[in-house]
């Protein structure tokens, strides 16, 4: 066979050359293709980034469930994964400057608790630079980060979480069978809250359905919250109630003084607060919603693409009754006995505290779970953290 020309040799020649620089940029651009958790050496810890909104027990419940769900996939802090934690203590400012550290930072991968902390690592991270779950988020479609539904892919490819919205219309019903002659429900809420407004609109919907008249106390900060209270008792409300806001929530015994020093209670949906004075709660079981959170970013860490994780609620719900704060508030309140055998725990007369048992059945048809231990349980026994796979 004839060799061929020259000019055909030099062409085929530089033919090869682009495609063999093609393969080799595609070769080295491997990683930055993907919103991926790049490989670690063998015994090397992957740094995972976790963003709460504050210290408060509900927060903090939440994020040992966390761990205990990174654990349940072998991801333990200190061995596979290193958590580096963010708390701005409720200041928003402050926790957005940590959520912009987090999107330009080494962490393979952000965790964020609470809606305000969803809000601001998904706009600091809307490049998609780094994966990103949440959880404790009342009503994720509602926050305005891009989730257009839950149970399906039409949200940002680098964000994926629980949602758990509060059953607030349950509660307003269950306090009104709990009290049949209840009329007037106060509420102190943030209206740049919009976890909290979102309660608060549905609070309003079921009071006005079960003829309660529901008045409300706008708060902007934590110092607001004992002077709104006051001004809610001086309007003559019967009882109290509070929603997902976080700003009450981190100022909570403040309305409990007001609410004691009146002898009202406060029912909430936030399951916990009976041990802080409250009267019942009926809310989620925030180690559980933890849980969930924590096996959503250990399957991320395995190598599980967010983007084809969709965003869905869980919402185990834990019912809560103090007997004690029950002799002491004013008004007809009552804990019949198929009430008290739906509750996971009962704070009874002398301060003892009563668990019941799993199988029981919370109000609405919904099945709670016994109150875990705040801590993070004995997790597996485990090797060298696994390099995750790519986000294909």
């Amino acid at each position: 066979m004839k060799p061929l020309p020259e000019p055909f040799q030099r062409l085929s020649l530089a033919f090869t050359l682009i495609l063999l620089a093609a393969a080799m940029l595609l070769w080295s651009d491997r990683h930055s293709r993907h919103a991926d958790v790049e490989p670690r050496q063998a015994g090397t810890p992957i740094p995972v980034a976790l963003l709460t909104h504050s210290s408060n027990p509900l927060l903090e419940e939440t994020q040992a469930g966390i761990m205990a769900g990174l654990a349940d996939k072998v991801f333990r802090d200190g061995a596979q994964i290193k958590i580096n934690l963010y708390n701005p203590e409720g200041d928003l400012p402050t926790g957005n400057l940590m959520a912009q550290k987090i999107a330009s930072g080494t962490d393979k991968l952000a965790i964020s608790i609470s809606t305000v902390m969803l809000q601001a690592l998904a706009n600091a991270n809307r490049q998609g630079k780094i994966p990103h779950v949440f959880g404790a988020v009342t009503s994720p479609v509602g926050a305005g980060v891009g989730i257009q539904s839950l149970d399906t892919l039409n949200k940002p490819p680098q964000l994926t979480g629980i949602g758990t919205p509060q059953p607030v219309a349950d509660i307003f019903r269950l306090a009104k069978k709990l009290n049949p002659n209840l009329k007037t429900v106060g509420v102190v809420w943030n209206p740049a809250e919009v976890n909290s407004e979102i309660c608060t609109q549905r609070a309003r919907d079921i009071a006005r359905e079960l003829g309660i008249t529901l008045l409300e106390a706008p708060a902007e900060q934590t110092k607001d919250v004992r002077e709104a209270a006051e001004s809610l008792v001086s309007r003559g409300v019967e009882a109290f109630w509070t929603g997902g806001d976080a700003t009450v929530n981190n100022a909570l015994d403040s309305l409990m003084d007001v609410a004691q020093g009146a002898r009202l209670p406060v029912f909430s949906n936030m399951a916990g607060h009976v041990r802080r004075g409250g009267l019942f709660d009926l809310g989620a079981n925030y180690f559980e919603v933890g849980q969930e959170v924590g096996h959503v970013a250990g399957d991320i860490l395995a190598g599980a693409n967010p983007a084809r994780l969709p965003v869905r609620d869980f919402v185990p719900r834990r019912l809560l009754l103090n007997e004690k704060v029950r002799q002491t508030v004013r008004g007809d309140w009552r804990f019949p006995e198929d009430i008290q055998a739906q509750a996971a725990e009962i704070i009874r007369v002398d301060g003892s505290t009563q668990r019941i048992a799993a199988s029981d059945t919370a109000p609405a048809s919904s099945t709670p779970a016994n109150t875990p231990p705040p801590q993070t349980p004995a997790t597996p026994q485990a090797g060298t953290a696994t390099a995750p796979l790519d986000h294909t």
